[in-house]
């Protein structure tokens, strides 16, 4: 039995949290390969609509409630998976024998961190950033069957460069998911990952520059890169007909948590005005054609 539905739904619901949610916290790191069968042998996708909610920036300990599309899908030979604000696009095949698939290809990411909806009263008057638009290469392996004959292990790591000249710097994003049907209509999957940055990314989110230190009262700050966060998240899929494997409406709930280290930390952004411990939670419904 091969549960690709509910991954397409669950695994947007990653794209969905992870994407509204600037603080690049827990909602990360999912799209493994389980197999293929019913309505995903061919061409499919996999569309829907969640309500995210999430720090208004990163680092922030204020909430925001973001509506978010999904999209996640096959065409021809070429694979499209989610990736919180973007896509991972695969253009390996997948042996039809369900052993461990390996996926290669492009990730592509938008990042509006602080571009608007400060919701701190003091953050909210440092320099607006720009938008950014990170694009890498996407590598991952997925073994299925590693406690049962339905479950899988998938472990992905996407490097990607800002493209549009706003941060400049670039992120390497690790993420290991276990997946598992816990019956024929409801599926769970749980993701551990990390974010390293470097010190162009570091310096545009979290250094406070004299300008900034001016106009908010915080002290100046000079942030360098490493170690980002460390991130969990539990999704759970509900197939609306009861059936995985045959496509129509699905619910998710997700839930994720972050962990800040380093200078993404010690900023006064965080340290002072947000906090380190960053939370981000979802619910949507999605439909497989």
């Amino acid at each position: 039995m091969r549960h690709r539905a509910c991954i397409g739904i669950i695994t947007i619901a990653a794209m969905c949290a992870g994407g509204a949610a600037h603080a690049g916290g827990g909602l990360e790191g999912l799209g493994g390969d389980a197999g293929e069968g019913g309505v995903h042998d061919d061409t499919w996708l996999s569309i829907g609509i969640a309500g995210a909610a999430v720090p208004s920036y990163e680092g922030g300990d204020e909430t925001v409630f973001k509506a978010v599309p999904l999209v996640q899908g096959k065409i021809g030979p070429v694979r499209i998976n989610p990736r919180p604000a973007g896509i991972a696009l695969d253009f390996l095949p997948k042996p039809s024998d369900g052993s461990v698939a390996f996926s290669g290809g492009l990730s592509v990411r938008y990042r509006g961190n602080r571009t608007g909806d400060v919701r701190d009263p003091v953050v909210a008057l440092a320099a607006e950033r720009k938008s950014a638009l990170e694009i890498g290469p996407s590598v991952g392996i997925t073994i299925p069957g590693v406690l049962h004959g339905a479950d899988s292990l998938t472990v992905n790591l996407d490097t990607r460069w800002d493209v549009l000249g706003a941060h400049k710097g670039f992120a390497v994003e690790p993420a290991v998911t276990y997946f598992s049907p816990l019956n024929r209509g409801v599926a769970v999957s749980v993701t551990l990952g990390a974010k390293f940055i470097d010190d162009d990314f570091a310096d545009y989110y979290f250094s406070v520059d004299a300008e900034d230190a001016a106009a908010t009262g915080l002290p100046q700050f000079a942030a360098e890169g490493g170690l980002k966060n460390l991130n969990s998240t539990l999704l759970i899929g509900f197939d609306l007909g009861g059936d995985l494997t045959d496509g129509g409406a699905a619910v998710f709930v997700a839930g994720g948590y972050a962990r800040l280290f380093g200078d993404p930390a010690a900023s006064p952004f965080t340290s002072i005005r947000g906090s380190a411990d960053q939370f981000v939670g979802a619910v949507g419904i999605g439909y497989t054609f």
